[in-house]
């Protein structure tokens, strides 16, 4: 790439290789366009505005590349204008969205979509670079490189910039939990080194955490925050920060991990983590476009989590990445009870659950996990079980509390005189319990113990040391001070009944997250599961398990043992695909489907393929949807649905 001087724009004319902001895939490249001179001195990673010749209108756009042209023959249109003079978008930052983009099939446009926020113009005015480095002091030095110490051979890896899946320590210091402390300790000692980390986590619950860490640590300016939630002009203000020579630690969510800032360290936090999973196109999990950063910018990276995803065990029995774990580990006190204890006793919570409970609330706080919130979406004949309906629709029926009159979930009808078509009873029981008809059943037994409930609708984010009884749902438990004095995992069964490939990580990861939030030595215990997920909880041994998943699906040939490819759109867009992919030796038994999907006539279809052929399939999966595209632009006449196609996903669905 090369600049225009004075000298050089004698013996030519410069031109812009422009990207175009859209999302249409067969602009997905590098324009040409002529610089005029009224324009002055131009820097790559510029915004624009150019014609487009064949929509005819003017169009956004970035400048990738400024070159000079000897030949000033042929015809080009002119850039009409330089939006800002702000360079939004650095060459690493293009490299990396070009990079991305091309490994998922999609466009770096999109990309950088997610990158890049909206211009504020009173932001660009008043921002200033920072000037200095921000300091770290020797006390939160020496703390970090002790925190840091406590993991074997961590410290070596990210000196050699290395990658690593680390096993956090399940116990937490006051309201801070150990895998934030890890993270903002590793941060802390970048930014002594004068190096930015790029910090990436699932949900703002976790984010508050991790802030509230890196804050008793670092100087606030060196902290920058990137969150979906931010107003426009504080999105774009932190933007603008990253952008700075000073380095700084930034702090969010999936979309984080493109921050332009030039990061000596990158590091995820569980991110076996659906919300790590990027539902926009090109549909980049955070861990994979880490990945690619590392790769190309040699930064540190680390997958930190109290459990393991089967894609970080893949990449660690690969020799991709380094096997971190405590010095030495804490093993919690696991306690299992199995589904033939509770038909036994026929109650919700065993009794040796139960009496942990009681003695725990006399000291301090006690987590009750559950599968749902609410009181109780549906009901059940009390005596041979069967699903109650409503007569009129046949539509699922529920209570909303204790003693209400079941209503159809369908028309809103009420079942005063229900009776069960199968066994003739009139009396019905709770198919399953959430978090308020659990909080009122345990609000009895524990009479005068306050009760607190936490899910989607009533999120806590911390509670105190105080006896309580804390009612959460997974992934919405509040962090106590000191720890939890109990822990309790109901609905263990019925979680693991979701049709889902990964539903054992998932539950293995949901549990092992609260049971990390107790105190040392408090009990856990596990209702009403047993196998080898429970057993995996009881012994701390998520990589094992995660490599026992793994032989379990490389014979399936499902992820991540090979990459899987999901194509949807009209038959004959769907089967050229496909023909492209026999072309390059992708087909036979690698194909599953296509079959119908929707009501609009569009079917899908699912590729399996190695990583080793990754570069090529997507290559082939890109030339099919912009052939597609640009069909679609010649039959203007009609209505077409789109070719999609979505690379490595989580889920296989057909």
């Amino acid at each position: 790439m090369a600049t225009s001087s004075d000298g050089a724009h004698a013996r030519g004319r410069r031109i812009a290789r422009v990207l175009i902001d859209s999302p249409l895939p067969q602009l997905d490249r590098l324009f040409d366009y002529a610089l005029p001179d009224e324009l002055g001195d131009v820097e790559p990673g510029v915004r624009i505005k150019a014609p487009l010749r064949t929509a005819g209108r003017v169009i956004d756009g970035y400048i990738a590349e400024i070159d000079v042209e000897p030949d000033a023959a042929r015809t080009l249109s002119e850039v009409e204008s330089v939006v800002s003079p702000v360079v939004v978008m650095p060459d690493r930052l293009y490299r990396l969205a070009r990079r991305v983009a091309d490994r998922a099939a999609g466009s770096a446009s999109d990309v950088l979509r997610l990158a890049i926020p909206k211009r504020q113009v009173r932001v660009e005015k008043s921002w200033h670079a920072v000037q200095d480095a921000p300091t770290v002091s020797e006390d939160a030095v020496a703390g970090a490189r002790e925190v840091v110490a406590a993991y074997g051979g961590l410290a070596d890896v990210i000196a050699a910039r290395g990658r690593a899946a680390v096993e956090a320590i399940p116990v937490q210091d006051g309201s801070i939990p150990g895998w934030a402390r890890l993270l903002a300790a590793t941060a802390a000692l970048q930014l002594a080194e004068a190096r930015s980390s790029i910090l990436v986590v699932p949900d703002y619950r976790d984010q508050e955490l991790l802030l509230t860490a890196l804050e008793a640590v670092l100087p606030a300016d060196a902290i920058v925050r990137h969150d979906a939630r931010q107003p426009n002009p504080d999105r774009y203000r932190a933007f603008l920060r990253t952008l700075d020579e000073a380095p700084c630690v930034v702090v969010g969510n999936r979309s984080a991990v493109y921050s332009p800032a030039q990061a000596g360290l990158v590091a995820i936090w569980d991110d076996g983590d659906a919300l790590l999973a990027e539902p926009l196109a090109p549909y980049v999990h955070a861990r994979d476009a880490a990945l690619v950063r590392q790769e190309h910018e040699g930064s540190a990276l680390l997958l930190v989590g109290h459990t393991r995803s089967t894609d970080a065990e893949r990449l660690v029995v690969n020799g991709w990445m380094q096997d971190v774990t405590a010095v030495r580990r804490v093993i919690p006190k696991v306690k299992l009870s199995t589904p033939q204890e509770l038909e036994q006793t026929a109650q919700r919570v065993p009794s040796s659950a139960f009496a942990a409970a009681r003695a725990a609330t006399a000291e301090g706080p006690v987590l009750v996990q559950v599968a749902r919130p609410g009181f109780a979406p549906t009901l059940v004949c009390a005596t041979c079980r069967a699903p109650a309906r409503c007569t009129h629709c046949g539509g699922p029926l529920g209570a909303r509390r204790r003693g209400a009159v079941p209503l159809c979930g369908w028309c809103g009808r009420s079942a005063n005189s229900w009776r069960c078509d199968q066994c003739d009873s009139d009396k019905v029981r709770l198919a399953s319990s959430g978090t308020e008809r659990t909080a009122d059943e345990l609000g009895r037994a524990f009479p005068g113990v306050r009760v607190i409930v936490s899910d989607g609708a009533h999120p806590v984010q911390h509670v105190d040391a105080k006896p309580a009884l804390v009612i959460a749902t997974r992934g919405a438990e509040p962090v106590a001070d000191g720890g939890y004095r109990a822990v309790i995992l109901l609905d263990g069964a019925r979680m693991l009944q979701a049709p889902e490939l990964r539903i054992g990580e998932s539950c293995l990861r949901w549990w092992s997250n609260a049971t990390a939030l107790a105190a040392p030595g408090a009990p856990v215990h596990l209702v009403g599961v047993n196998g080898p997920v429970a057993r995996a909880l009881a012994t701390w041994s998520p990589a094992a398990y995660a490599r026992s998943e793994l032989e379990s699906r490389a014979p399936l040939h499902m992820p991540p043992t090979t990459r899987v490819a999901q194509i949807d759109g009209l038959p004959a867009s769907v089967r050229a695909a496909l023909g492209r992919l026999a072309e390059i030796g992708v087909g036979g038994e690698a194909v599953l489907g296509p079959v119908p999907v929707g009501d609009d006539g569009r079917v899908r279809a699912l590729v399996r393929f190695g990583y080793g052929a990754g570069q090529t399939v997507a290559a082939a999966m890109r030339a099919a949807v912009v052939a597609e595209a640009a069909a679609g632009r010649r039959g203007r006449g009609r209505t077409r649905v789109p070719l999609a196609v979505h690379l490595d996903i989580l889920e296989p669905d057909i």
